[in-house]
């Protein structure tokens, strides 16, 4: 139907500012969710048990059972029984996630995602697996969700956004993205103690913050590696000249001048 002169067309959007990996992301999360719901109240509790151990974060599955594609899939499952697990990791994936993909691209944004995430994952299988050389039984606990990812995704923010202002849920305070961080890092710290819970993988919350760390930090680092070389091997040639220069100052030229009359 064509306009009428006169009347100004408006072009209303349902996508509420979502980025196109974080929605693809957000769909994929939400879609597997609800089937996970679906196990548990069609089917029985061991079908669900059967897809959280075939799918989630195993470390025995993975060092002994080869299962290769656990580091990436439990990224994507959530605790079934309750919404809380899911609804807080969307909606931190929501609210930064979209800030990193508008200043990267999707592309390079979803390779930060899966390599914060599936890096933590591997983290937590090494360090899940180190007390078996000292004669303890592997672990077969699963890990499930993209927290992993999601402290990847934190930290990027408070290094590339530190004044940016935020208020930390349920706490009405005011902060800047960088403090908001530093006091998600304690409470991690704190919770290795016992502290908030034992179902939670602090493990991978760390894991994804180092790995995101690393990354964002590897071009600084190896500019600052190879600055050091260059810096060490020049004094150690001026070194090396001035010794010669010093051994050899009273030594009459090995080419003299030849002088025509």
């Amino acid at each position: 139907m064509a306009s009428r002169p006169g009347i100004r067309n408006y072009r209303f959007s349902f996508n509420f500012y979502i980025t196109p990996a974080v929605q693809w992301l957000l769909i994929a999360n939400i879609g597997i969710f609800f089937f996970e719901i679906l196990l548990r109240t069609f089917w029985n509790i061991s079908a669900y048990n059967w897809f959280v151990l075939a799918f989630g974060l195993v470390p025995s599955a993975v060092t002994h059972g080869l299962r290769f594609w656990q580091p990436f899939t439990y990224l994507f499952l959530h605790d079934g029984s309750t919404i809380w697990h899911i609804l807080t990791n969307m909606f931190m994936l929501y609210m930064f996630g979209r800030e990193l993909e508008l200043v990267w691209g999707r592309t390079r944004f979803l390779q930060y995602f899966f390599l914060t995430g599936v890096g933590a994952g591997l983290i937590n299988v090494i360090v899940n697996t180190v007390p078996v050389f000292w004669g303890r039984p592997p672990s077969d606990i699963p890990t499930i969700g993209a927290s992993g990812a999601i402290f990847g995704i934190l930290l990027a923010c408070a290094i590339m956004f530190p004044d940016r202002q935020v208020i930390m849920f349920p706490i009405p305070i005011k902060m800047s993205m960088r403090t908001y961080v530093i006091v998600m890092i304690v409470l991690e710290f704190l919770g290795t103690f016992g502290l908030g819970g034992n179902n939670i993988s602090h493990i991978c919350h760390f894991g994804g913050m180092l790995v995101g760390w690393v990354y964002l930090r590897r071009g600084s680092f190896l500019y600052n590696v190879r600055n050091s070389v260059s810096d060490w091997q020049n004094k150690r040639n001026r070194k090396r000249f001035e010794v010669y220069i010093n051994k050899h100052k009273k030594d009459p030229p090995s080419r003299p001048d030849n002088w025509v009359n």
